[in-house]
């Protein structure tokens, strides 16, 4: 009985069909061969679709700086604000983020550094890009397996608060589900992060589809209005374990409380030149396989959400 009412919410709960507004961006570095004729189209049509905040996932990605104030980045992003479009910028991200996350034992420590890095890269923004900045976006996702601990999830937002006091602009970050916590724990965690005015994004996982339709649908219903959702706008067919591949798909209506962005551009119409130009092997300019992410699930068939330790 529970699960065909949640069947039938599924079916019926009030959605509503909205613009992308806030759109996502994953810079890969095969982008750089876009004109700058052809990312003031993408930007452009991107505001008629109805865009008006473009959140970029990273602007720094271990050691590649896309060539920092003066690089092809820096200068879509100048596009981007020509179009009228406000900029939530990502910071550092270590390509080696699920690898230390599930292997080291102070993890604590490695988040400060890793916030020290973002920090840092804040900094550098503000000081070198001639850029207005409507946030930051930190591109360590949270998820619940490396945070199934108790303790674990307090520190993080110990340091959390710590973080988005010192950038002097609004904070998002964005975390997904594995089935590893309950719906109810998992939603209250994001809910205590955003009650410290960090803007929190669900991924719907939608796209990935590592979940069962129901079980998304169980944690989305649990969410409070105040956690933003991610929208993906993709359908993954890459297998675990191999580097990510996927193809554009359409993105499910906004639940009607929640704000929510897109993941993302070069999944969508008008972003199709990036889609092309993507290699998901090998990505030439870097080297680095930038969609692959080790992400810890349970299969689908074997899901049975676990409750807070």
């Amino acid at each position: 009985m529970r699960a065909f009412a949640l069947l039938l919410c599924l079916l019926l709960c009030p959605l509503v069909t909205t613009a992308d507004e806030r759109l996502i961006w994953q810079p890969l570095n095969s982008d750089a061969r876009l004109s700058e004729a052809q990312w003031r189209e993408i930007w452009r049509a991107s505001a008629r679709q109805g865009v008006h905040t473009v959140i970029v996932q990273w602007t720094r990605f271990g050691d590649e700086r896309f060539g920092e104030s003066g690089g092809w980045l820096a200068e879509a992003l100048r596009a981007a604000r020509a179009e009228g479009l406000a900029l939530v910028l990502g910071l550092y991200y270590d390509p080696d983020y699920y690898q230390q996350m599930s292997e080291r034992d102070d993890v604590a420590f490695y988040w400060h550094q890793q916030l020290g890095l973002s920090l840092e890269q804040a900094r550098r923004i503000e000081r070198d890009w001639q850029l207005p900045i409507a946030g930051w976006y930190l591109p360590m996702e949270l998820d619940d397996w490396n945070f199934r601990d108790a303790s674990r999830r307090v520190e993080l937002q110990r340091q959390l608060s710590s973080f988005a006091m010192q950038l002097g602009r609004p904070l998002h970050l964005s975390a997904y589900s594995g089935g590893f916590l309950a719906p109810q724990p998992f939603a209250a965690w994001l809910d205590d992060i955003a009650a410290q005015g960090i803007e929190v994004w669900w991924q719907d996982g939608v796209g990935t589809a590592a979940l069962a339709p129901l079980v998304r649908l169980a944690y989305a219903s649990a969410l409070p209005c105040r956690v933003g959702v991610i929208r993906e706008a993709f359908r993954q067919v890459s297998g675990e374990g191999e580097p990510f591949a996927a193809l554009p798909g359409t993105p499910r209506p906004a639940p009607i409380c929640h704000a929510s962005a897109v993941f993302e551009l070069r999944y969508r119409p008008w972003g199709r030149l990036l889609y092309e130009y993507f290699r998901p092997l090998n990505d030439e300019h870097s080297g680095h396989k930038l969609l692959l992410r080790n992400r810890p699930r349970l299969p689908a068939s074997e899901i049975h959400p676990q409750t807070d330790p």
